[in-house]
């Protein structure tokens, strides 16, 4: 998180990222049954990570019958041994494939070329043919109940009709499920015939496939022939909010959650507690929320918008520090040192009612916000930011040693705090994250180790090099505050980030200042997010901050989706974007 005076700082465990499996040719006949098997067939099982490699996908065959160009896609199923000739073509943001080769000659139409997204599509099979674009009479139609929202909300988008379950006819789209073995936001999106049909695994591969197909066609544009395989490098890509220091309202982030969804992000923040103020509704204590805040009703309405676009909502209650909203109504509670100061926002852990408190606002929130995630926080303690900590505030060390030995000191009770937040939340079963700077090194006491580390600096007391973190095994969420930090009025070193250098130099390795980590950290590091932090409220208007963050979000998407060096320019994309809006 970021304080005026220091710095700062979003689905369950999340299973590794693999692509297994390609599809097998089957027979050819062109009756209606064995075209849908071609599209539908079934892939043998052929472990391959989407973190180092690209997807493998065969050439587009072109028959010539009886005058007319027949496209059909195929792909390659390796059990023969034989090396596939084939070879995806088209644009992209990345290392281009070589191009297909040229197929039988076509009498009406050039071979087709990648369509131009962000983030950019991974690999595109390339066709003869018309493509596709929305017409009048034109339906989207799927093939299971569960994707009726994403049928309803992507005919909603493009002026079609939905028409539930069904068949994909000359002029529709069709959404399937399909059994392959691949990773849950994964998906294929093939244009032939006349029409579009897309596929996952899981409702969240199929609706970032109808994301694609919506910028396909934006501004009257059509969806190039051909066969899109697409799947995101990381499985983690956040954008988050600091809702506590600055009221947004539920209509603002409604609209960033449109946006995000188009963008392929799946996770959106929440930091709703701080010194500044405690934004959301409460039923247990009341007396914490702050005037301008979010009632339960509108974050429900938030939830239920996040959920159709796949997105989780990571909620965080920052604790033992960054709690000045909650000391206020409860003085009590806040931490001083031996001559009577009193340290802003932290809590004395040394007294129960202090954990008492914080346990009930994380339950009753807990019930609030169904997702998997949830941020503990734990940073900037202030009693561990003086010289002599046990000096200053001896009833923490008195406590320290009670609880965990004669060897113990205050930062192993502030781990133990830690440690005792996450054991209320794993009631709730959710995947945890704490700050880097909560996360000590040494000591008698350790945090927990399902947390993830949420890195964002190596600036704070506390802080370390992310290559410790992640040689003892812990998984990592980059919030590098040297890229993805923007906070309102730039105080201390901060400047506003630009989609040009997230863009231009920062990949998921690169989690502290400008050096990336070493590259078999790769897996370990699960994702990113973006991070607003308003510690000048008044810097920006909302409509300002949506400005801002506009390219550093797009810059953002394109990077965890595929991680490699750009072929497109920063210019290029930049217009792209404009284009795409």
């Amino acid at each position: 998180m970021v304080d005026s005076g220091t710095g700062r700082r979003g689905l369950g465990s999340q299973r590794r990222y693999s692509v297994r499996g390609r599809v097998r040719a089957g027979d050819r006949a062109r009756d209606r049954e064995s075209e849908r098997a071609v599209v539908n067939g079934r892939r043998r099982k052929e472990s391959a990570s989407v973190h180092r490699k690209p997807l493998l996908v065969g050439a587009g065959v072109v028959a010539v019958v009886a005058g007319a160009a027949l496209t059909v896609g195929l792909w390659p199923s390796g059990d023969s041994g034989a090396p596939s000739t084939g070879r995806p073509s088209g644009e992209r943001s990345a290392q281009a494939p070589a191009a297909s080769p040229t197929p039988s000659p076509d009498r009406t139409y050039p071979m087709s070329r990648a369509p131009r997204t962000i983030p950019a599509v991974r690999e595109h099979t390339a066709a003869r043919g018309p493509g596709w674009r929305p017409a009048k009479g034109g339906r989207v139609v799927v093939g299971a109940d569960a994707l009726a929202d994403e049928g309803r909300l992507l005919a909603k988008e493009l002026g079609l009709t939905y028409a539930g379950q069904g068949e994909a006819r000359a002029g529709d789209v069709g959404l399937n499920l399909t059994d392959e073995d691949a990773n849950a936001e994964s998906y294929t999106l093939r244009v032939a015939d006349g029409r579009v049909r897309i596929s996952g695994t899981e409702e969240a591969g199929v609706f970032y496939g109808t994301r694609t197909l919506k910028q396909e066609v934006h501004g009257n544009a059509t969806a190039p022939e051909g066969v899109v395989r697409d799947s995101p490098a990381k499985p983690q890509r956040g954008f988050m909010l600091d809702i506590a220091r600055k009221h947004f309202t539920a209509a603002w982030i409604e609209d960033r959650i449109r946006e995000l969804g188009d963008l392929k992000y799946n996770q959106l923040g929440l930091h709703f507690s701080d010194d500044q103020g405690f934004r959301i509704a409460s039923d247990s204590h009341p007396e914490v929320v702050s005037k301008e805040h979010l009632t339960k009703a509108e974050v429900r309405r938030i939830l239920a918008l996040a959920k159709s676009r796949h997105i989780a909502v990571v909620p965080e209650i920052d604790s033992p520090g960054h709690l000045g909203a909650v000391i206020a109504a409860h003085p009590d509670l806040q931490l001083r040192n031996t001559a009577g100061v009193a340290s802003k926002g932290a809590l004395d852990i040394s007294k129960p009612a202090a954990a008492k408190i914080v346990d009930e606002l994380l339950n009753e929130y807990a019930d609030l916000f169904p997702g998997p995630y949830w941020h503990l926080g734990a940073d900037e303690y202030q009693a561990l930011t003086v010289a002599n900590p046990a000096a200053s505030y001896p009833q923490l060390a008195t406590a320290a040693t009670k609880a965990y030995g004669s060897g113990a000191g205050i930062a192993d009770l502030a781990t133990g705090w830690l440690n005792d937040r996450a054991d209320t939340m794993r009631g709730h079963d959710r995947t945890m994250r704490a700050w880097n700077d909560g996360i000590f090194a040494g000591g008698t006491v350790q945090a927990d180790k399902d947390l993830k580390v949420a890195y964002w600096t190596g600036k704070e007391i506390g802080a370390r090099q992310p290559t410790e973190y992640l040689r003892s095994g812990r998984e990592l969420l980059n919030y590098n505050d040297e890229y993805l930090y923007y906070v309102l009025g730039q105080p201390n070193t901060f400047v506003y980030p630009t989609g040009q250098r997230i863009y231009e130099q920062w990949t998921p390795l690169v989690v502290r200042g400008t050096t990336p980590v070493p590259k078999e950290y790769d897996d370990q590091i699960l994702g990113a997010s973006f991070a607003v932090w308003c510690d000048l409220s008044g810097s920006q208007t909302q409509a300002q901050v949506a400005a801002g963050i506009r390219m550093p979000l797009r810059a953002l998407t394109q990077k965890l989706w595929d991680p490699r060096r750009p072929e497109s320019s920063w210019a290029d994309f930049k217009a792209l974007a404009g284009k795409l809006d």
